[in-house]
């Protein structure tokens, strides 16, 4: 192993390790609602609508961290980002709203810098056969920390850690973190002359290639059920719809990110192994599509418990795998900008359609604390439809694995 390589070796798991961390604060808040809203003053339809402001932070700011990467190098903005994550940690601490809220849109502004990174600098340091595998080992890394919020956050909670404590903890550890990543991640070269004028031209180039549209739907598309459904509603669906107890409710939420731990990895080999990458996110939905539909309607206790939130969270790695499609559609000199494309329009999705569904469940409920089966079945069924959309959109992608690349087809060229 070449020297180059390992030193991006280094880079990407120093930089996948704040991904971790980032989203651990992304799902946290769903395993201390009744806390926040006690604290915030608030009803829990408020402090979801509070909480999904992150993505309002996320969605624009991966056109910047995009671009700036391609720019300016990870060195140079991704500790920025994740100091910003811990910066916007402790003002949530604080317990105001006001200034919660803006922490909430600074973790988000400040996190997206952490998935951007890691696919950066793995497409940009390693062999181009191994990208699907390892955008998916980043995405691994990811889930690892939203099944963390959850699995480890959730009893810690109910062992009388306090909401607060467990915010300004994260809060320093955000600024550790960003200290790490400026005194390991390599010297980024000097920036390129006109470099935002680059970055305009790229991400025309990037929005007018279809490929790049269709890509972000289908992750988008997928990627809902797991961002909206489990990581805000998952532990109150189970307790208000099937009578689970707290601490039963948070581990069977969490098996969802725990699929995704071993999905992400393991479809993204498959995609490079047979160098194809349609064939696998169609089969990812069609299983998606599966266990959301038994989630919803099928019989309690008719499965072992965990073997469904587990396959279901496997089955929707597959929305990792339209990450490798927009690079490869691209031009290789936009691989930052192509990154941060797909997860603005990825998460442009959950931060539209959040508060969309917290709207649906209140008109559903009566606005009542007391949610039934029935109230969730009316607010969650349109993720059906949407799985659906995404398995008919990846029919007409184009396919860039090497195995079913054409010999005429080449990426999206830049303009001379």
């Amino acid at each position: 192993m070449s020297n180059g390589v390992k030193a991006a070796g280094v880079a990407w798991l120093i930089t996948a390790v704040y991904y971790f961390y980032q989203y651990t604060l992304r799902s946290a808040p769903a395993v201390m609602m009744p806390q926040l809203s006690e604290a915030f003053g608030m009803t829990a339809m408020g402090v979801a609508s509070m909480v999904g402001l992150f993505y309002w932070g996320y969605s624009p700011f991966s056109l910047v961290a995009g671009a700036a990467l391609d720019g300016l190098g990870p060195r140079k903005v991704v500790p920025i980002g994740a100091a910003a994550v811990g910066v916007g940690a402790l003002l949530f601490s604080t317990g105001h709203p006001d200034l919660a809220s803006a922490g909430r849109l600074l973790q988000g502004a400040g996190g997206v810098f952490a998935l951007i990174g890691a696919v950066y600098i793995a497409t940009q340091g390693f062999p181009a056969s191994r990208a699907a595998t390892l955008i998916g080992a980043t995405q691994m890394f990811g889930m690892a920390g939203g099944a963390a919020g959850q699995f480890v956050v959730g009893p810690a909670i109910g062992a009388g850690l306090t909401w607060s404590a467990f915010w300004v903890g994260m809060g320093v550890a955000g600024l550790v973190i960003g200290a790490a990543l400026y005194a390991f991640l390599p010297p980024s070269s000097a920036p390129r002359g006109g470099w935002v004028g680059n970055a305009a031209h790229a991400l025309g180039v990037v929005f007018r290639n279809p490929q790049s549209i269709l890509c972000g739907m289908i992750a988008g598309l997928l990627f809902i059920p797991t961002t909206i459904f489990d990581m805000i509603w998952g532990v109150r669906y189970l307790q208000e719809a099937h009578g689970q107890v707290y601490a039963s409710a948070v581990l069977r939420s969490s098996t969802i990110p725990l699929g995704w731990i071993i999905g992400c990895p393991l479809l993204g080999f498959i995609s490079d192994r047979i160098g194809r990458r349609k064939p696998v996110i169609v089969g990812g939905g069609v299983v998606l599509l599966l266990c959301l539909f038994w989630i919803l309607y099928g019989p309690p206790g008719f499965l072992p418990p965990y073997v469904l939130g587990i396959t279901a969270g496997i089955a929707s790695g597959a929305a990792m795998l339209p990450y490798t499609v927009i690079k490869e559609a691209n031009p290789p000199g936009m691989s930052g900008t192509a990154t941060g494309v797909i997860n603005f329009l990825n998460f442009t999705f959950s931060a539209l359609l959040g508060p969309v569904f917290g709207s649906i469940m209140m008109a559903v409920s009566g606005g009542s604390d007391t949610r039934t089966l029935e109230h969730y079945q009316t607010t969650f069924e349109p993720l059906l439809y949407g799985v659906a959309v995404a398995i008919v959109l990846t029919l007409i992608l184009r396919e860039t694995g090497p195995a079913g690349r054409a010999p005429a087809l080449v990426p999206v060229q830049e303009n001379p």
